[in-house]
């Protein structure tokens, strides 16, 4: 539980729903995966869609998502830029409405309720990966998906990357997501998950295990975040301790608050 997760947090989705397509953008990465999702939700028969996270700038991305048209709505769950470098873009080709963390346009509310024909989408304010961060739950008929962007991964962790990204939040995120047993979670990077209440349950006892750890390296000397992420991410690529870096800091930011005062050991882990 405490090692370097890689793998999916869950089974993975055998299907999606007829009315929801996937098109990835070429932007695969050690943060992006294999890239950057884009989902596409359009009822059986309905004529207007909704796309979710339209991912990069590249053309020929964009174009595979332009003819989906017509498209009514572009949903974005949070507003780092391998998820929104598309939007405008996009919105201008389509002719499409855009809600969320993009200049100019109107940000996504918790409860807001979007539709595509007979597929209702509400939004869930999910901050912790960011303060916008947020995931949709989709339903039509019986059916229902959320729609998780990078508060849940397809495989791996997500990064909490100070000072938007906050632990605490984070936590309190996948609490509210850990209900959605069955549900699948569909999400911004990597393959379908089918369950995201069990996803979030592992990525929570993950993140208090990776806690534990922390406390641990500051007991056992620690003086600096390098100190801590050296001795907790021994088995990560060092080329991700930069990322790793930053999750820290966000844990020692989450414990100074649990505690009141900055913990034994930490002198200066505030300047780094």
């Amino acid at each position: 539980m405490t090692g370097h997760v890689t793998a999916p947090a869950a089974a993975l989705a055998d299907q999606l729903p007829g009315w929801v397509s996937l098109l990835r953008a070429p932007n695969p990465g050690p943060l992006t995966l294999d890239g950057t999702n884009t989902w596409v939700v359009r009822a059986p028969g309905a004529a207007g869609a909704i796309v979710i996270d339209p991912g990069t700038a590249e053309d020929g991305h964009l174009e595979a998502i332009a003819k989906h048209v017509p498209i009514s709505s572009i949903l974005v769950t949070h507003g780092h830029p391998d998820h929104v470098g598309g939007v405008v873009e996009l919105a201008e080709r389509v002719d499409a409405r855009v809600f969320g963390p993009v200049p100019g346009h109107p940000p996504v509310t918790a409860g807001a309720v979007f539709t595509a024909g007979e597929v209702r989408l509400t939004a869930l304010a999910t901050p912790g990966h960011t303060a916008d961060s947020v995931c949709f739950l989709a339903e039509h008929a019986d059916v229902k998906v959320i729609f998780t962007g990078d508060t849940i991964l397809g495989r791996g962790t997500t990064v909490i990357a100070e000072p938007d990204g906050d632990l605490g939040a984070y936590l309190d995120s996948l609490e509210l997501l850990a209900a959605y047993d069955g549900v699948p979670a569909l999400p911004g990077h990597g393959p379908a998950l089918a369950d995201c209440g069990a996803a979030a349950r592992f990525y929570l006892a993950h993140r208090r295990a990776r806690l534990d750890q922390v406390r641990q390296a500051l007991a056992d000397g620690a003086q600096t975040v390098q100190d801590v992420v050296a001795t907790i991410y021994a088995d990560v690529d060092r080329s991700l301790w930069p990322a790793a870096e930053w999750t820290v800091r966000a844990q020692l930011k989450y414990l100074t608050r649990q505690t009141g005062e900055s913990a034994p050991g930490t002198m200066g882990l505030d300047t780094l």
